[in-house]
């Protein structure tokens, strides 16, 4: 059976725990950040978990993570 390809534009977004959990930034980071309050900013700048829904299709992208 020949090898799975990465599906390289996920694997540059996501990350894979250790424990096998996604883990992903929060959008929107990009521009137009001054209007936000500090709250809001510090939160875009956190990673977060994938939902289990979603990670089960992710997962497949990423065949050797």
């Amino acid at each position: 059976m020949p090898k799975l390809k990465t599906y390289q534009p996920v694997a540059k977004r996501m990350k894979l725990t250790k424990t096998g959990k996604i883990r992903r930034r929060k959008a929107g980071q990009d521009h137009f950040n001054a209007r936000e309050d500090g709250q809001t900013g510090r939160m875009k700048r956190r990673d977060f978990n994938v939902a289990k829904s979603d990670s089960k299709n992710i997962k497949k992208f990423l065949p050797y993570c």
